[in-house]
């Protein structure tokens, strides 16, 4: 992609682009009780986002593996019942081709696995702005180690400095960090700002359609210019 803009903006989708959190703590809940274990969506709503692997380890400490591997395939058929009816949340299209019109790259960066992303791909219909797309496939563990991000950012080749992440978890933010990549933090996870700003973010706004009149209005200075 020698003639690609060397400024990107980086996309995570579940709870930015897609309101699907939620789906992801009812089928989590669920699958916890198949191998016996009682948590409280609350807690499984914080860890939302984070790899699952150090997911299981937060919440069911003292389980064995095997219980751990059957919770996390019972959470993936229970999440596959919520796909049909996931939605885009507001302004997730428009974000994307507005990005895409001011000469940006367009990268969705998610460690999504592949069916699920082929179900997100579809909902955003959005193959004529989208540059570059990250799967779980790409790396050995997701957010908040910093893999995914890198992988990201090698692919569409831009330098962190000239990239700007949009996610709506702490891992998000965190793991934009950790590779020297801003981060713009929405609300449509369920995370409040002010945490979001606690964790790094460098701007907080409600959902996908506030991000994108914040360009319009150019005060964040979030996208940096080609």
């Amino acid at each position: 992609m020698a003639d690609a803009p060397t400024t990107a903006v980086l996309f995570d989708i579940d709870g930015t682009l897609v309101d699907s959190n939620y789906a992801h703590v009812d089928a989590w809940w669920r699958a916890f009780r198949v191998v016996g274990a009682s948590v409280d969506a609350w807690r499984i709503h914080r860890l939302i986002g984070m790899d699952s692997t150090r997911l299981l380890e937060e919440l069911l400490p003292d389980a064995s593996e095997d219980d751990r591997d059957t919770a996390k395939q019972y959470q993936s058929a229970y999440f596959a019942e919520h796909m049909p009816r996931l939605r885009l949340l507001p302004g997730a299209r428009a974000l994307l081709q507005g990005v895409a019109e001011r000469g940006h790259q367009v990268v969705l960066a998610t460690s999504a696995p592949p069916n699920e992303l082929g179900r997100l791909l579809e909902l955003l219909d959005a193959e004529q702005w989208v540059d570059v797309v990250t799967s779980g496939e790409d790396v050995e563990q997701a957010k908040p180690a910093p893999d995914i991000v890198q992988v990201a950012l090698e692919r569409s080749g831009v330098d962190p400095s000239r990239a700007v992440m949009v996610g709506d978890a702490m891992w998000d933010v965190e793991t934009a960090g950790k590779v020297g990549v801003a981060c713009i933090g929405v609300m449509t996870g369920g995370i409040g700002g002010d945490e979001l700003r606690g964790a790094g973010a460098a701007a907080v706004y409600d959902d996908a359609a506030a991000v994108l009149a914040g360009i319009e209005d150019g005060p964040i200075g979030a996208f940096r210019p080609v």
